[in-house]
């Protein structure tokens, strides 16, 4: 499956963005996506991730009651909402598939988008 991110940009602090990430080639529907960051000088971390049919998501700690993520199996997309964004938030975000729900671990990711770089200024 291929997987094209979009949407990032310059945002200030407490603004909002939505990301995008469609997908093609095997059937979308099949795979949990998950997004992920990676910010300068660190190590790419794990966002969140929504199940086949959308029905659960998780997040992480520093991202929960901020960040939503939502698909539309039928467009082939996933979003990653994001709002009350933080200077913290800056780094270039990807989506990411793979067969396993519970997969928080960039390595347990089989499929990835090139990444969409947000940044928020303060």
């Amino acid at each position: 499956v291929q997987l094209q991110a979009s949407g990032g940009g310059l945002v200030q602090a407490g603004g909002s963005l939505r990301l995008s990430c469609v997908a093609s080639g095997r059937t979308f529907s099949i795979y949990v996506m998950g997004w992920f960051r990676q910010a300068p000088g660190k190590e790419r971390e794990f966002v969140g991730a929504i199940r086949r049919s959308g029905s659960s998501t998780v997040y992480a700690d520093s991202v929960k009651g901020r960040f939503t993520i939502t698909r539309d199996n039928a467009k082939n997309t996933v979003y990653l909402q994001m709002n009350s964004l933080k200077p913290e938030d800056t780094a270039v975000y990807y989506c990411a598939a793979t067969p396993r729900w519970g997969a928080y671990d960039e390595h347990q990711y089989d499929y990835w988008g090139q990444g969409t770089q947000v940044t928020v200024s303060s």
